[in-house]
């Protein structure tokens, strides 16, 4: 079986973490009793790590090897508790229990260290919250004009309307991204922009 290799840093976001997503495990079926699967992870089309998940019954037995830099090879072999909680409009949602002592969240995805625990035991952050204002307000923007069927690109027109989208939807987008659009600009450049009108500098 691969390896799975963790690094820990200071840049401590769930970006940075293998992880494991029970949602995507249960639309592959491999949450069904008895079930052997094989899952991987990959950085630059090259492969960095992998995991086997035993699908038991109300749980997963997580099966891998990982190691911290140069220390030596540890295997790993542990139940992960699975709950059950119904939906508004019948069926049902699954979550993994977090194993790590003292825990027991209910949660969707379990990130790697020497176990897979939940984000809040590894006090991880999702990437987006360790963003400045202004580029979590471009990225809102440049993603309106995506799926509008644009370009990302701030110089370029924004999209029309397209085809079957109803107009009122549209116009709450064109809100939205030209909101975010407007905190877009860092910090520097609005002082800039302030001190050179309050001077009567011409901004060029």
């Amino acid at each position: 079986m691969g390896c799975c290799r963790m690094r820990f840093g200071t840049k401590n976001t769930t970006s940075y973490y293998r992880s494991v997503d029970i949602r995507r495990l249960r639309r592959a079926g491999a949450l069904n009793p008895g079930k052997v699967s094989l899952w991987s992870w990959s950085r630059n089309g090259e492969q960095t790590g992998s995991i086997q998940v035993h699908a038991e019954e109300n749980q997963v037995r997580l099966v891998y090897n990982h190691r911290r830099d140069d220390e030596p090879w540890k295997f790993e072999n542990y139940p992960v508790a699975i709950d059950r909680t119904p939906c508004n409009y019948g069926g049902s949602r699954v979550w993994f229990r977090c194993p790590a002592k003292g825990c027991g969240r209910r949660v969707a995805i379990l990130y790697g260290g020497e176990i897979f625990a939940c984000r809040h035991c590894y006090k991880l952050a999702y990437e987006s919250q360790r963003e400045a204002p202004h580029d979590r307000a471009l990225r809102c923007t440049q993603a309106i004009r995506v799926k509008l069927g644009g370009s990302p690109s701030l110089a370029e027109a924004f999209p029309e309307k397209p085809k079957g989208m109803h107009w009122r939807t549209y116009n709450k987008l064109c809100v939205k991204a030209g909101e975010a659009q407007d905190r877009c600009w860092p910090p520097w450049i609005l002082k800039l922009v302030v001190g050179r009108r309050q001077t009567g500098t011409n901004v060029r």
